[in-house]
């Protein structure tokens, strides 16, 4: 998977920038510069009550200077004198405005006292919160006048202002609390934490209970009040390009120290209160380049391989596009994520969908192979293999690659693959990323064949914008009762329909959930077919479902009379800063009667993508091993079952 896009440039409000912007502000004439105060500038409303007037505020103390390079924050933050400290009246306006200059300005330091002139602008997002600013023409002069020093607020924590940060907007404040790292995709990308005040990671609203929910509302209120960015006090990127082949340094990661989700980190400086892409975010007081950050990560230990106990073992793997056919010299393909060296990691814009040449799949597949050999059940389902009959590759070919590559790797035929069903629909109507079963033949005992529910999984069917589910029933190796385990991956989350109207438009669970819905009934509609075919009592339904724990089409599985195996506390999929889980294994009461434990091995989500193949040597630092740390962006779920003998 490529990395995403970046975030879109901001815009900004004056009065001579309001028309087409989508934010609706007044305009006011320009006029003769007024002496202001910053509490005047600032309001207590979401845009200024100045916007667009010229002013001059009163003499003001600097807290914050940044750069003047392309990437930069281009100003400096000013603050009313004595203000700060203590029990700060979160009522009353904000006493410190952003001061944009277009560079750092000359003779201007933290501490100073400074007259300030300029436009009162709103610069941010169109969809999301708004920095007030100084902007415009601004003029500068620093005062030698005595003054009382700025404070930084103490005392208050950031779940408090939740109501209120438009009146802390741009101040100085020192946070009293230690912080849960909620995402770590941001530091690679922007030199950004995710952060959630207090002990525990944000989570998936309606990962912990149904969508509109009473308790759903609730969580979602309380990750909002939780959580913020720390950043780095730039815009910088950090990956390789063309201009800089050499790419940068992003804080807080080394090549052999994790920052992962669910560390905690305790901010050790006073910071700005800021707002920049319509996101809360915390600044340092000066740009803090890798080897100067202001937070102190406690890193938590890996936790160890989930072992289960039981007659027979079935896990869940999510393989993020594991491609053997790469992108390289085939018509129409493009390669993205530049490396330092010039070359690219992965394949674009065409149906082979992994990675760019041979040399980046080796990459993937040696993270792929470390996970699945340590983790190692006796039955392993997988999502987003490559579907090689429609890459114009013999069909099972990827497949036999991963067996091969699993068997090298442990020294000896270990694993054995289950050959594609011939119950699945005509190849035109098949995806190119499919759905497999791979099993340990000295640990459980392939009976029969696979099936798929293939019959109407056409364009028109319920499958026609997903996979097919595909199934096949094991035994342990020493002879019991049979097990029938069916590998999903429901339509993904994204690419909503563009009429609002649409039942797949996002109303709260995602794109595509009314689709996800008619799978997850389909799919237990067709299961009873394949129990009475095969004789199989127990069943295990897993994979990517694409919803999470309390979603609809969880729901349904769950109403007809399936469980939920692993503990809802274990997550398997971080995504905007939540953590929930699409990854699922669900039994029914038969299997659910044999459960002897159930895990989610946290070595994807939690880890930053800079360890994944796909970013391999894309910035200064190379954080790549070959081990199962970031093989995918999920996590694999893991189940014991206790099957009988008899």
């Amino acid at each position: 998977m490529s990395r995403r896009s970046p975030r879109a440039l901001p815009i900004v409000l004056s009065a001579t920038l309001v028309a087409g912007s989508g934010l609706a502000a007044t305009a006011v004439p320009a006029h003769a510069a007024d002496p202001v105060t910053i509490a005047e500038v600032q309001g207590t409303g979401a845009t200024s009550p100045l916007l667009g007037r010229q002013v001059a505020l009163r003499p003001s103390v600097v807290t914050a200077v940044y750069g003047n390079g392309s990437a930069d924050l281009r100003g400096f933050v000013v603050q009313t004198p004595g203000t700060g400290g203590p029990r700060r009246d979160l009522d009353r306006p904000s006493d410190a405005v952003f001061v944009y200059t277009g560079g750092k300005p000359a003779g201007v330091a933290i501490g100073d006292l400074v007259d300030v002139s300029g436009t009162v602008q709103e610069y941010g997002s169109a969809k999301g919160n708004t920095l007030t600013e100084i902007g415009g023409a601004v003029t500068v002069s620093v005062s030698r006048a005595p003054h009382a020093a700025v404070r930084p607020i103490t005392g208050l924590s950031w779940a408090a202002t939740a109501a209120h940060r438009e009146n802390l907007e741009s101040m100085l404040w020192q946070a009293p609390k230690t912080f849960t790292i909620s995402d770590v995709y941001p530091v690679l990308h922007y030199g950004e934490l995710a952060l959630s005040e207090g002990r525990g990671v944000a989570v998936q609203p309606t990962d912990a209970a149904p969508y509109g929910s009473t308790r759903e509302k609730a969580q979602a209120a309380r990750n909002a009040a939780r959580g913020v960015l720390l950043d780095d006090g730039t815009n910088a990127g950090f990956f390789a390009t063309a201009s800089n082949p050499a790419g940068g340094t992003p804080p807080y990661l080394t090549r052999n120290r994790d920052v992962k989700v669910g560390d905690t980190a305790r901010i050790t400086r006073p910071v700005i209160i800021d707002v920049r892409f319509g996101d809360w975010t915390l600044q340092p007081t000066t740009p803090t380049p890798a080897g100067h950050e202001i937070a102190r990560i406690t890193v938590r230990p890996r936790e160890k391989v989930p072992t289960v106990r039981g007659r027979l073992s079935i896990a869940s793997f999510n393989v993020e596009n594991f491609f053997p056919t790469v992108g390289q010299g085939r018509t129409g393909c493009t390669g993205s994520n530049l490396d330092t060296a010039g070359s690219y990691n992965v394949t674009e814009d065409c149906d082979v969908r992994g990675a760019w040449d041979r040399v980046d799949f080796g990459r993937q597949q040696a993270k792929i192979v470390a996970a699945v050999n340590t983790l190692s059940p006796a039955v392993a389902g997988l999502m987003e293999i490559e579907n090689s009959i429609k890459v114009g590759a013999p069909r099972d070919s990827a497949l036999r690659t991963l067996v091969t590559a699993l068997n090298r790797a442990a020294g000896y035929r270990k694993w054995a693959f289950v050959p594609s069903s011939t119950q699945l629909q005509p190849t035109s109507d098949q995806d190119v990323i499919t759905s497999a079963l791979i099993y340990q033949p000295a640990r459980a005992k392939l009976v029969g064949h696979a099936y798929a529910d293939g019959a109407d999984a056409v364009d028109s069917g319920p499958f026609g914008n997903a996979r097919t589910p595909i199934g096949a029933v094991f035994t342990p190796r020493s002879g019991g009762a049979r097990a029938l385990v069916v590998v999903n991956h429901f339509k993904s989350k994204g690419s909503a329909p563009s009429d609002a109207d649409d039942p797949n438009a996002d109303h709260g669970q995602g794109a595509w959930n009314a689709d996800r819905v008619a799978q997850a009934e389909a799919l237990a509609s067709w299961v009873p077919s394949v129990q009475q075919a095969s004789g199989a009592r127990a069943v295990a339904l897993i994979g990517d479902f694409n919803s999470y724990t309390h979603e609809d089409p969880l729901r349904t599985l769950e109403a007809r009379g399936y469980v939920n195996a692993a503990p809802e506390s274990d997550h398997s999929y971080v995504y905007d800063g939540l953590s929930g889980s699409l990854d699922h294994v669900l039994l029914n009461r038969t299997a659910a009667r044999e459960l002897t434990g159930a895990h989610v091995w946290n070595i994807n989500s939690i880890t930053s993508d800079a360890r994944d193949y796909s970013e391999y040597d894309t910035t200064a630092v190379d954080y790549y091993h070959p081990n199962p740390y970031r093989a995918s962006d999920h996590d694999p779920v893991i189940v014991g079952l206790a099957v009988p003998r008899g």
